[in-house]
């Protein structure tokens, strides 16, 4: 069974309530929410410095001001593109799960999950064929499953957090940058407004799952789920470099400058402040032993 504790079971229906109350209250309509405008010029910022893949490196102070300009349009659209690919495969993976055995309490939660999460991917989509032609192609490694229900149910809602607690940490700073485009802006504090919820729904059910397996599994069993989470984090921070971007942003040898960055020091810590707040959810639940990632 998912739910095991009678305490957690209490907790976990009165966050459901609230959570699922807020959906229905705060549901908008997204074919008319925004205001698409025609085009976006390449000579403006698409992205806030900070989070360019460059930022705090060399290259920020090296590369003409057009070619950082040209090369926040192109990370803007791998980031919209990332999200794709990455809702697409989170909706799979809560479908599976809805209306299912131990899956009956959030069953009414997934309802409005996958609605928006389904709203997302189409305007992140909309903006990355709109503004810039494309969606860039999915080349994360494709994931294995473990062959064991218990740890892929954990597993798959360890990922999902992961991945809307990054995509957070950029949508907060991007909805409040009013150097930014109005688009760019109103898509990223939209999407912020929707991920605080499924943030909160995430942290939740991945603690219950957890506390689950720490009552039928051996402590190996948790530091090789442990290490697995680990290793997810910092590839899906690597995903943020893409060297199809650098080609198009005029960058020679995207490889090597690929390479270059995710190695640099500075970006090393970086990552480790854009994942702080989930590095520091996962040790507080006692899911992680230390904070040591990189």
């Amino acid at each position: 069974m998912l739910l095991q504790d009678s305490m957690a079971t209490e907790r976990f229906v009165e966050i459901l309530n609230k959570l699922v109350s807020i959906a229905a209250e705060e549901h908008y309509n997204p074919y008319k929410e925004f205001e698409w405008v025609d085009e976006l010029e390449s000579n403006q910022m698409w992205m806030s410095p900070r989070l360019m893949s460059i930022y705090n490196t060399r290259y920020f102070d090296e590369l003409p001001t057009d070619q950082i300009q040209l090369l926040s349009k192109w990370e803007s659209i791998n980031f919209y593109s990332l999200n794709v690919h990455g809702i697409r495969e989170l909706l799979i993976e809560v479908i599976k799960r809805i209306h299912t055995e131990g899956f009956e309490l959030p069953s009414e939660f997934f309802h409005h999950f996958v609605g928006e999460e389904n709203e997302h991917m189409w305007f992140f989509s909309k903006f990355c064929l709109k503004y810039g032609g494309k969606i860039y192609a999915d080349k994360k490694l494709k994931i294995e499953n473990s062959g064991n229900d218990s740890f892929e149910n954990f597993l798959v809602f360890a990922r999902i957090l992961i991945f809307e607690e990054i995509v957070d940490y950029f949508n907060i700073c991007m909805g409040s940058d009013k150097t930014l485009h109005p688009i760019i802006r109103k898509i990223n504090k939209v999407h912020h407004l929707d991920e605080s919820r499924h943030i909160a729904f995430g942290r939740e059910i991945v603690k219950l799952l957890h506390n689950n397996l720490k009552d039928t599994h051996s402590k190996e069993d948790l530091n090789r789920l442990e290490s697995y989470i680990k290793r997810y984090m910092i590839a899906s921070i690597n995903s943020l470099y893409n060297p199809t971007v650098y080609k198009d942003a005029g960058i020679e040898d995207p490889y090597a400058f690929r390479n270059a960055l995710i190695e640099s020091p500075e970006r090393v810590e970086m990552h480790k402040y854009i994942l702080k707040r989930t590095t520091d959810f996962f040790v507080n639940s006692e899911i992680f032993t230390d904070k040591e990632l990189f």
